[in-house]
């Protein structure tokens, strides 16, 4: 698999010799026989996306049976993931697997990619928020109005949790706590005391190591202990600011648009093979590693402690809701699934 420096000398040579279009031309008509190829970055590391993308973009290659191959890079491979968006507007690479926070979406919405605070408590609660509530209707109209790139489809991951070095008991304990997290998510918990820090996906382990960092708030505990991060840090906080992260698949537009359609369904039913895989492999494994995980202690705080963040993200979801009719709309329905899960009762809410 090629690194980051071959991939910029080859595009580099191409450029050169075919012209400052040629990265964005398509790659190959159909009437060629020739297999179409694309580049997918996730916004996930090798160990990580064996569970998240991988087994779902493999299979996608087996049956699209030579017409067409997808080459699969990790997080910040080809290009940092703050820059995914407009490398994906160029035709650098072909499509993403990330949030709409972490890659700078130029949208609106982009503040509910990812984690925001409090929007959710289950996993599930993402795909029925965009297929029952109207959210994947505000994400198409969304892009639509952005020239370059296709939003594809969204689904949910992990709960976010803090891993530390130091044991999490109540929030005064989060003062001045290097962690790093989400775009969103850290301007939120800066509220609180906590110092939000951005660094390469790769460098996390080393700079809890070094000290750079006290810890992370950026997944729950089977990504800590799938990715390493449980080898570094000792604690894990039981209490989230949110039940499930949302991401989604990017595509280049010009890229989509010239694939047939059966190759189109084929990619759809790859991406929902890798949605369901994510619903029961974080499922399981946030609740196995909490009874059987030995790395890490499980520390909490008091659930009427906590009540505090939760008010907190009350006033935030206010704020994020004044800037646009678009993100008032999304907050609006977040209130509303809201209400409908507490009058739904156990097991949709316990609280």
């Amino acid at each position: 698999m090629k690194n980051r420096r071959d991939f910029l000398k080859t595009a580099a040579v191409a450029t050169a010799g075919a012209g400052a279009t040629t990265l964005s031309a398509p790659y190959v008509q159909a009437a060629t026989n020739k297999t179409i190829k694309w580049r997918l970055q996730t916004y996930a590391g090798p160990a990580l996306a064996e569970h998240v993308i991988k087994p779902s973009i493999d299979a996608f290659n087996k049956v699209a049976n030579g017409e067409m191959e997808i080459e699969l890079y990790f997080a910040d491979q080809l290009v940092p993931t703050g820059e995914l968006f407009r490398a994906m507007q160029r035709g650098t690479i072909d499509a993403v697997q990330s949030d709409d926070d972490s890659i700078a979406a130029p949208v609106d919405i982009s503040v509910f990619g990812g984690y925001f605070p409090f929007a959710t408590r289950y996993s599930l609660d993402v795909p029925v928020l965009f297929e029952q509530y109207g959210l994947k209707e505000i994400w198409e109209e969304a892009y639509g109005e952005v020239d370059g790139v296709t939003w594809l489809s969204a689904g949910a991951w992990d709960p976010c949790h803090f891993n530390t070095v130091d044991p999490i008991n109540k929030l005064d304990d989060l003062k001045g706590k290097r962690i790093f997290t989400f775009p969103t998510a850290g301007k939120f918990l800066s509220r609180f005391g906590v110092v939000p820090v951005t660094l390469p996906w790769e460098d996390i382990e080393v700079a809890v190591q070094t000290g750079e960092l006290d810890g992370i708030a950026w997944s729950g505990i089977t990504e800590d202990y799938t990715v390493g991060w449980a080898d570094v840090t000792n604690y894990f906080l039981t209490n989230n600011i949110s039940g499930a992260w949302c991401g989604s698949y990017f595509a280049n537009s010009e890229r989509w648009d010239e694939l047939p359609e059966h190759l189109k369904t084929l990619f759809r039913l790859c991406m929902d093979s890798s949605h369901y895989y994510r619903q029961h492999w974080y499922w399981g494994g946030e609740a196995k590693l909490r009874v059987n995980g030995t790395k890490l202690k499980l520390t909490s705080i008091d659930d009427a402690e906590w009540k505090t963040v939760e008010d907190e993200a009350e006033k935030f979801w206010e704020e994020i809701a004044d800037r646009t009719p678009r993100t008032k709309k999304v907050v609006e329905i977040f209130k509303q699934y809201a209400a409908d899960m507490k009058k739904a009762g156990k097991p949709y809410r316990y609280s």
